[in-house]
């Protein structure tokens, strides 16, 4: 039967027409992508930081550190579900001072109770072209992982109760305001922050949380007057290779769809832990006389932490400056906070997590101009034109941030430190926080 160019061109309609009336509903590959993204993201706490963090500790610790971890995976869940993602991605309540003062004009800065309980979320609900179950999934891996970095800044000497009581805590009152800041529509989204995966949101506030915890609740016994060498740095190594292969999903997820911006998200991701990771290696190595394994993989984590909020708005040859900066700059950082200060940042977080947020959130102004020639990145947040508007908008970012975590994080501390306490005795932290607080070993040998 022979049919005419018209006939042919309307059962191509007809045959097409299902696909054409689904494009503005659920995509799956981009639902493929973010199923895959939510799962490296679990993959990097547990157990990948459960492991970084576990050999870094003494042997008498591991089981804490472990434990901890996997707690904070489960009440971050649970408080994501009842509260957290609602006040993080709610319809924002804008500040009112007054009846007369309203900061409307500056966004919003809490979400509301619309999503308690994930409220009005079904199999069939969207956040764009995803579910919005996977969106919320997602995002709750986020909030799981940043309150377990903070335990890295106050290991070996908090009691479980308070490591319990301080999370749950922070992250209603912290983590969960200041993601709607950034990435729920709140006044710093409006402003144009570029934060693509969480150099505010994540590491700027676990990083300042930590320092402020291991101001408040002080060193351990034997900082400064003795070794506390790792116990196990196999695990450590093992544990940063999992939030390497992790952080793919952390930053090319942050697309929330599977394509270019997801593809270049990954490559830099990469690019900036090689270089951050190298460059660790050989600035110890000319400093002390040997490359460790403990730098090199401490440069690698620089080099994410670093690149995380750049990572879907430069390219490259960007990236591979950023890891550079971020190994040198983290690598100091670390001396300056404990040999100089004498501040007990047990595993390090606010050197390479606080200020490694803090360079790439400012760098990623400079980085994302599409004027730099081989430098150059995606471009600035709508109504920006320079490098310097945009860096005005990201230091404003870094500096809301820096300073909202510090106060609450302090106030928070002070209470769990009435209720519970925060800190074993020296006769505990000598024994070990095993055996104190889980009565069992890490290692029966």
């Amino acid at each position: 039967m022979h049919l005419s160019n018209t006939s042919k061109i309307s059962l191509l309609f007809l045959f097409f027409l299902p696909f054409l009336a689904q494009a503005d509903e659920l995509n799956g590959a981009n639902t493929a992508w973010i199923l895959s993204s939510t799962a490296l993201v679990l993959f990097m706490t547990l157990p990948g930081l459960a492991l970084f963090y576990g050999g870094l500790v003494r042997s008498k610790n591991i089981l804490s550190i472990l434990m901890q971890c996997f707690a904070i995976a489960g009440i971050a869940s649970i408080l994501w579900v009842a509260v957290g993602y609602s006040i993080a991605f709610g319809d924002g309540v804008p500040l009112r001072i007054n009846s007369l003062f309203t900061l409307e004009s500056f966004g919003t800065f809490f979400g509301d109770t619309s999503k308690f309980f994930f409220n009005g979320i079904t199999e069939n609900s969207l956040a764009g072209d995803i579910p919005e179950s996977l969106f919320a999934m997602f995002q709750m891996t986020f909030a799981i992982i940043t309150p377990a970095l903070i335990i890295g800044g106050f290991a070996e000497r908090t009691k479980f109760s308070a490591v319990v009581l301080f999370s749950a805590l922070w992250l209603i009152l912290v983590y969960a305001p200041i993601t709607h800041w950034v990435w729920g529509g709140g006044w710093l989204q409006q402003m144009g922050l570029l934060d693509f995966a969480g150099g505010t949101v994540v590491h700027i506030t676990a990083g300042v949380a930590a320092l402020i915890a291991a101001i408040v609740i002080g060193p351990r016994k034997q900082f400064g007057k003795a070794a506390t060498t790792p116990h196990n740095l196999t695990m450590t190594v093992t544990g940063a290779g999992m939030l390497w292969v992790g952080w793919f999903g952390f930053n090319g997820g942050s697309a929330l769809a599977a394509n270019g911006d997801a593809a270049m998200a990954m490559l830099v991701t990469h690019i900036s832990a090689a270089t951050g990771a190298i460059t660790w290696m050989f600035y110890e190595w000319i400093k002390y006389g040997k490359p460790t394994a403990l730098g090199t993989v401490t440069g690698m984590v620089a080099g994410l932490g670093t690149i995380t909020p750049a990572s879907g708005y430069v390219g490259p040859a960007g990236a591979l400056v950023i890891g550079f900066v971020a190994g040198i700059v983290c690598f100091n950082a670390v001396i300056l906070i404990k040999n100089k200060w004498k501040i007990d940042d047990s595993l390090d977080v606010f050197p390479v997590h606080g200020v490694g947020g803090i360079i790439g959130t400012l760098m990623a102004a400079i980085f994302a101009s599409t004027e730099l020639g081989i430098f150059s990145g995606q471009g600035f947040a709508d109504g920006i034109s320079s490098i310097s508007q945009q860096l005005g908008v990201q230091a404003i970012g870094v500096a809301a941030t820096f300073t909202y975590t510090a106060i609450v994080t302090l106030i928070l501390l002070k209470i769990v430190d009435m209720v519970t306490g925060l800190r074993v005795t020296q006769d505990e932290e000598t024994q070990g926080l095993d055996i104190i607080d889980h009565e069992e070993r890490g290692y029966d040998l």
